[in-house]
């Protein structure tokens, strides 16, 4: 522990990324990652997206409605909206991710059981809304409702935490593009969630990947779905604010 936390501070500090030099995680993978990305055929989270367009006209709930019985053609009418999330609902009164969207049009207009957090129904609706806007540009929302919660990502964002005593910036502004662990240290855009990630030989969401990160610093993560983490996911895309959507990536 001593030894990685040592070898973290010893790397030269590259820096917060100006605007003009964001650059995406899938700018840093092997070009065989990224080959798999670009490929339809190739990409293993186009499985979940194609579960998530059946589970899309699929109807549930009391009221026998799917997705489709009220939003119709997903390739129109959801065209743009993941690249407005998180935002703020007027339920909670305070702002929800995409899946938590999901899971709160599940509850008021099927009505139907949420889906639970990180599961495979979850993420699939979730990556087949997401899919409708890749390579549209990230366009978080100019609503001043917003703004506290933003803040308070931001502030999660700088904060030390664990027993490595890390914050996110530590790593991500301040030693991007460096290697820790013989993997090169990305600037935390999350332009390509959920994604498939090699390592989990799977789909997971950008809470699986915060989560996975404070438990990386010895921290006790976030339980998923809490406000913490959607602060934060509500921040980081704020900073990705312009940069196109990947959804579904893929990742080391």
């Amino acid at each position: 522990m001593a030894f990685v936390l040592a070898l973290v501070l010893a790397l030269p500090c590259a820096g917060e990324a100006a605007a003009a030099d964001r650059r995406s995680g899938s700018d840093f993978m092997a070009p065989e990652t990224r080959a798999m990305q670009a490929d339809d055929m190739s990409n293993p989270a186009m499985l979940w997206v194609a579960d998530g367009e059946q589970s899309w006209h699929r109807p549930e709930g009391a009221a026998g409605r799917a997705c489709a019985t009220c939003h119709g053609d997903a390739t129109r009418s959801m065209r743009g909206v993941a690249a407005r999330y998180p935002a703020f609902a007027e339920a909670t009164g305070r702002p929800v991710d995409l899946s938590g969207r999901i899971n709160l049009c599940r509850r008021t207009h099927q009505p139907a059981p949420p889906f639970a957090s990180e599961s495979r129904e979850l993420l699939a609706l979730t990556a087949y809304v997401a899919y409708q806007s890749r390579g549209m540009p990230i366009a978080p929302p100019q609503d001043p409702r917003l703004d506290p919660f933003r803040a308070n990502g931001g502030a999660l964002y700088e904060r030390r935490i664990g027993q490595l005593d890390l914050s996110c910036a530590a790593c991500h502004d301040a030693r991007w593009g460096q290697q820790l662990g013989g993997s090169v240290i990305p600037q935390a855009h999350p332009t390509a969630y959920p994604l498939y990630r090699l390592e989990w030989q799977s789909v997971g969401s950008l809470q699986r990947r915060l989560r996975n990160c404070m438990v990386g610093v010895r921290a006790e993560p976030y339980a998923f779905g809490a406000p913490e983490l959607v602060d934060l996911e509500l921040f980081l895309m704020g900073r990705a604010g312009g940069m196109a959507l990947e959804t579904p990536g893929v990742r080391p």
